[in-house]
């Protein structure tokens, strides 16, 4: 990517409850990449979030700089921050051209309500609050006041612009935009680091399914786990998170002995393993998974994708055979026969790899994603 010299300087402030290295996950990728693919465009990020142990406060990365205050409490994965939040937040805006927030994060309507910043702000809209029901409900008053007060409010894609209740409300909907996340191919290593497959125990030229994500109560994986019963070629669980002694525990139960779990790993050894894996897999069931950025990652790197449908950006990442196959959520059988199509036809594998390479390039590159995240900035700071 070059810089368009042309542009003059932006300075924008982004804000959410957590960012790397504190949290690994999709939607703190989707900000490194916000953060990335606008340099060229003249645009100058800084990060704001919470941090249980905020030590250093200021950490300088490649695509930002990462300011941090301290998570005193996390309540429904909702951080909590101190009055230091506040201030530091006030200091930072005071600086800034364009204030920038994931939503949701209830704390940063507090933010953004209590210090009424003067500059102008957008949102991207990652989810809408699915699991919470009671909370939300109280919760509602101060969510439509913080969307009303944003210059725009960015879908990630038009299914989810089309079947959320919030984005189509008509407080709003004039300000929503559509913006699909995406990824600068440059931001992820060139080579991947083979010895993944030594560590985790499997031959690098076998097929394998690959799941990769924050082990969370809707990623679908208990699904998962029964369906790699009926398959026979290893499923490579990559990541950490709550669910993982229990889904461990399943996989025990079940028998289900060609399940690997591999945890955490490193960049260059999640390259290597996207580069190989007969097909990305994500069986998320429910709403919360609201694009799933590691489908990107997949088509990426040419990679068939297998999701599910159930009616948000993963569908239009995964366009069903074409890319990959969508199948109907919280269905082993449907999982494993969509992964034994693939598993038994190269020649289809190799040409959903290739369609989702292309579906890349035109919609989720680095260069769409930062231009269009770029003109919205400035449009919104006029």
């Amino acid at each position: 990517m070059k810089l368009n010299q042309s542009e003059p300087s932006l300075l924008v402030t982004h804000c959410y409850r957590a960012y790397f290295p504190d949290q690994v996950g999709g939607l703190e990728e989707a900000m490194r990449q916000f953060c990335f693919t606008t340099i060229p465009f003249g645009v100058k990020s800084t990060v704001f979030c919470l941090s249980p142990n905020p030590k250093p406060n200021k950490i300088c990365r490649p695509e930002c700089q990462v300011i941090r205050r301290r998570s005193w409490w996390s309540p429904y994965s909702c951080d909590l921050g101190g009055v230091d939040s506040f201030l530091e937040f006030t200091r930072l805006a005071r600086k800034s051209n364009v204030l920038h927030y994931q939503f949701p994060w209830p704390f940063a309507d507090v933010l953004h309500l209590v210090a009424r910043p003067k500059i102008p702000a957008v949102i991207t809209y990652h989810s809408d609050i699915v699991r919470q029901e009671w909370l939300n409900i109280a919760y509602n008053p101060l969510m439509w006041k913080m969307l009303s007060s944003m210059r725009f409010i960015v879908a990630t894609s038009p299914v989810y612009l089309r079947t959320s209740p919030v984005l189509s409300h008509p407080l709003v909907r004039d300000k929503v935009r559509v913006i699909p996340l995406g990824i600068e191919e440059s931001s992820y290593p060139k080579e991947g680091d083979n010895e993944i497959f030594k560590r985790i125990g499997i031959e690098a030229n076998d097929p394998y399914f690959l799941f990769i994500g924050v082990l969370r109560y809707y990623k679908g994986l208990h699904f998962l786990i029964q369906a790699a019963k009926s398959v026979r070629a290893p499923v490579v669980i990559v990541g950490l998170g709550k669910e993982g002694l229990r889904l461990q525990a399943l996989a025990a139960q079940v028998k289900a002995d060609n399940v690997v779990f591999a945890g955490y790993v490193k960049d260059a050894e999640k390259a290597a393993l996207l580069k190989r894996c007969r097909a990305l897999v994500l069986p998320s069931h429910l709403r919360s998974e609201a694009f799933g950025m590691v489908l990107v990652e997949a088509a990426m790197f040419g990679r068939p994708m297998i999701s599910c449908e159930i009616g948000t950006g993963t569908s239009f990442v995964n366009a069903h055979d074409e890319t990959g196959l969508v199948v109907a959520p919280e269905s082993p059988e449907e999982l494993a026969q969509a992964m034994n199509t693939l598993l038994a036809d190269d020649k289809l594998a190799a040409q959903m790899g290739s369609a989702a390479r292309a579906r890349y390039e035109q919609f989720f590159s680095g260069p769409a994603l930062g231009r269009a995240y770029a003109k919205l900035y400035r449009e919104a700071a006029g």
